[in-house]
């Protein structure tokens, strides 16, 4: 059993970064696929409540690859370096400010639409929507963060690993983004809603490093992961039609991209502040 498990072992350590996305996505889209399959079997449509339901069995990805890869290839060392990553709390308030970006575009963003063109921008309030950020956040920026993205740093600077990071984390939700937002199906705008749902994920993946880069706080990559999915959720419109729910995303992942700009004005593709001191190495190093 042992010998068997060296091969997988050695790739791992050789391939870390192309380990962990075949590792994540080969489990979140078997699970995703699973849930579905009696739908499937039968020849029946599925059903927008077993589409939500792919989700939650797509977290077990990142959350899993993240942990085994980590203990593969940092050793327990890398599990007690995850762990504390993911229990830091105390970092400047500054840090924690970010946090009001992802509500405060999305609800400006639809008061502008709705202002401008019609009245079903109007955001919702769909409060219990809250609880579907917290597991989205708290299990895959284990993965994403905790594990991916310092790895990738290292081989490509933390700018350009976000952005690759986040397109690749967009698409990583294929097997539920006709279920995501509140017009479903989309039609034939879903390939307009697919590229305005990478563009904002790209942004918000962007974001996360740059708070993970100068924070080094595990726990407040998956707190913004949480409020952006939340924010999502919540405030969604529920009146919209396909096409303007691809418009609004649009719109919203362009607002993102013009506060990154801000960010990469104000902090360089390192994205950070000055060089890191001898006594704190970069997380992000480039």
């Amino acid at each position: 059993m042992n010998e068997a498990r060296k091969p997988a072992q050695g790739l791992a350590r050789r391939r870390p970064v192309l380990a962990y996305f075949a590792l994540t996505f080969a489990i979140s889209w078997l699970g995703a696929l699973l849930v579905v399959a009696p739908a499937l079997v039968k020849g029946r449509a599925v059903s927008k409540t077993s589409g939500l339901l792919m989700f939650p069995a797509m977290l077990l990805g990142p959350l899993v690859a993240g942990v085994v890869l980590t203990r593969v290839v940092d050793g327990p060392g890398g599990l007690r370096r995850l762990a504390a990553q993911a229990t830091r709390m105390r970092v400047p308030l500054r840090w924690y400010l970010p946090l009001l970006l992802p509500p405060g575009l999305v609800l400006a963003v639809l008061f502008l639409l709705k202002s401008l063109f019609a009245p079903s921008f109007a955001p919702n309030t769909f409060l219990i929507g809250m609880a579907f950020g917290v597991p989205a956040g708290l299990l895959e920026e284990i993965g994403w963060t905790g594990y991916a993205l310092p790895k990738m740093s290292e081989e490509l600077g933390a700018m350009r690993a976000g952005v690759l990071l986040g397109i690749l984390w967009g698409l990583w939700h294929l097997p539920v983004i006709d279920f995501l937002g509140t017009a479903t199906p989309h039609g034939r705008y879903l390939g307009a809603f697919l590229l305005a749902f990478l563009a904002a994920m790209t942004a918000m993946r962007v974001l996360i490093s740059w708070i993970f880069a100068n924070s080094g706080s595990l726990l407040l990559a998956q707190a913004m992961h949480i409020v952006s999915t939340a924010s999502l959720v919540v405030f969604g419109p529920s009146r919209v039609s396909a096409a303007q729910e691809a418009a609004w995303y649009g719109v919203y992942g362009a607002a993102l991209w013009i506060v990154v700009a801000v960010v990469l004005a104000a902090y360089g593709k390192r994205l950070q502040m000055g060089a890191p001191s001898a006594g704190r190495r970069s997380k992000l190093p480039v």
